[in-house]
C-alpha cells in the first residue's frame, strides 16, 4: 500500500534541488561566517548571496532580511522585539492586536507579553475566519495606544486568506505596526513587499520545500526591533548565534522555485483539492468544509462530519496509508478543540473533530482518487464503530 501525504501545511518534503545546493556545506563549506580566515569567508559570502536572491524575491532590501530558525522565532521576534523597542524608546504605547485565529507561536507570546503588562486585544473574525478591516480600524483609532496589530496572511487550519494589504495600507497611515505572519504563503500567494503595506513579515523554509530550521523575518528599514537572541553580533546585531548557512542557502533555493513556479502550481493544486472536496461530498453528503468558500489557500481543505472524532479518524486513516492532520502541527496530542474553529462560531461537539487535507506538489490526480476512496471509508467505519458502542462520547473523543 502507497502511503498518501496531505499534510503539507504542516512540513513539505525537500527538493531535489534544496538538498543539492545544501550539500557542499556538510563538508567542504562548514566555516562559521564570523571567521576572518579563507572558509570562513567563503561561509559568509554563501549567506549575503542567499540573503540577495531572498531580497530580490520579496522586493524587498537585504538589509531587511534577519535569518531565524523558523516562524516560531520569527513570530515571537515580532511581537516581543517591537514591544521592548518601544519600552526603550520611551514610546508610550502598550497595547497590541492579534487576531484571534493567529498561529499559537503569535497567541503565546500575546499572553506572555500581556503578563509583563502589555494590553492584548484578541480580534474577532467572521464565520469564515477572516476579519473585518473596518472594525480593526475603527478598533485601534479608538485605542490611541496600540503600537502594533498583528494579522496572519493565510490560516494555517482552515486556509482563509486575510485582507492583509487592504488593512496594511490603513494601518499605514494611523502609524501603527504591522506584522504579518506568511508562513503558509510561499508557493500559493503572491509576496510583493512592494505591494503588501506591512513593517514586519515571517517565513519559515520547511512550509515550502526548504530545510527545518531555517527561517526568516522582514523588518521594513526604519523600523525598530530589539534582539530577541543574545550573545552575538550575528544579522548585524539583532540575532545573536552562528548562521545556519546550509539552512539559508537551502531556503534562498525553495522560495526562489516556489515563487516560480507559484501562478502555474496553485492553479494545478487548487484544481486537485476541488476535486478532493467533490469526490469526498459526493459519498459524504454532510461533509462540512470550514474556511472560506473563495479566499483561501489552493491547497487547504478543512472538513468535519457530526459524530466523528479528529483523533480516531486520524488513527484510521494512519492505518490506512493517508497522513493528515487535525489542525496546526504544533497542537498534536492535544485533545483541545481548535481555538480557530471556536473563534469562527464553529462547536466542535456538533460539527465533529475537524479534518485538515493540504496537498502540496508532490500529489497526483491518481492519488487524490485513492485518497478520497479511503477518507469516505475511514469515515464510514469510524460512524459504525461508534454507532455500535452507542454514540457513547463526545466526537472528539472526550468523556
Amino acid at each position: 500500500m502507497e502511503r498518501i501525504y496531505l499534510d503539507h501545511a504542516a512540513t513539505t518534503p525537500l527538493r531535489p534541488e534544496v538538498v543539492e545546493a545544501m550539500r557542499p556545506f556538510a563538508q567542504e563549506v562548514f566555516g562559521n561566517p564570523s571567521s576572518l580566515h579563507a572558509r570562513g569567508r567563503e561561509a559568509r559570502r554563501r549567506v549575503d548571496e542567499a540573503r540577495d536572491r531572498i531580497a530580490a524575491i520579496l522586493r524587498c532590501r537585504p538589509g531587511e532580511i534577519y535569518f531565524t530558525s523558523g516562524g516560531s522565532e520569527s513570530d515571537t521576534w515580532a511581537l516581543m522585539g517591537s514591544v521592548v523597542a518601544a519600552r526603550e524608546r520611551g514610546d508610550p504605547r502598550r497595547r497590541i492586536m492579534v487576531s484571534a485565529v493567529e498561529h499559537r507561536a503569535v497567541l503565546d507570546t500575546a499572553e506572555a507579553l500581556a503578563r509583563s503588562g502589555v494590553n492584548v486585544d484578541y480580534l474577532p473574525v467572521d464565520r469564515f475566519g477572516r476579519i473585518a478591516v473596518d472594525e480593526v480600524v475603527e478598533r485601534v483609532e479608538r485605542q490611541k495606544d496600540t503600537l502594533l496589530v498583528a494579522v496572519m496572511y493565510a490560516n494555517n487550519e482552515v486556509g482563509t486568506i486575510q485582507p492583509v494589504r487592504e488593512l496594511g495600507a490603513r494601518l499605514r497611515e494611523l502609524g501603527v505596526l504591522f506584522f504579518v505572519d506568511a508562513v503558509q504563503a510561499p508557493g500559493y500567494l503572491p509576496l510583493d513587499l512592494q505591494e503588501l503595506p506591512c513593517d514586519l513579515l515571517a517565513l519559515s523554509a520547511h512550509k515550502f520545500n526548504g530545510p527545518k530550521g531555517a527561517g526568516l523575518l522582514y523588518v521594513r528599514r526604519g523600523v525598530e526591533i530589539a534582539p530577541l537572541v543574545h550573545g552575538g553580533a550575528q544579522e548585524r546585531g539583532r540575532r545573536g548565534g552562528t548562521e545556519n548557512v546550509a539552512g539559508v542557502v537551502g531556503m534562498a533555493v525553495a522560495l526562489e522555485l516556489a515563487e516560480g513556479e507559484r501562478p502555474a502550481e496553485a492553479k494545478r493544486v487548487a484544481a486537485l483539492r476541488d476535486r478532493l472536496f467533490a469526490l469526498i461530498r459526493k459519498a459524504l453528503p454532510d461533509t462540512r468544509c470550514h474556511g472560506h468558500p473563495a479566499e483561501r489557500l489552493p491547497n487547504n481543505l478543512n472538513l468535519s462530519w457530526p459524530g466523528v472524532a479528529s483523533d480516531t479518524l486520524l488513527l484510521a486513516l494512519d492505518l490506512a496509508g493517508v497522513e493528515a492532520s487535525s489542525g496546526a502541527a504544533c497542537s498534536a496530542g492535544a485533545l483541545t478543540e481548535s481555538h480557530v474553529l471556536t473563534a469562527m462560531g464553529v462547536r466542535e461537539a456538533e460539527a465533529g473533530g475537524p479534518l485538515r487535507l493540504s496537498l502540496g506538489r508532490g500529489n497526483t490526480e491518481a492519488e487524490i482518487d485513492e485518497a478520497a476512496r479511503r477518507i469516505v471509508a475511514a469515515v464510514e467505519a469510524v460512524r459504525e464503530r461508534r454507532q455500535s458502542a452507542g454514540g457513547a462520547g463526545e466526537p472528539d473523543g472526550r468523556r
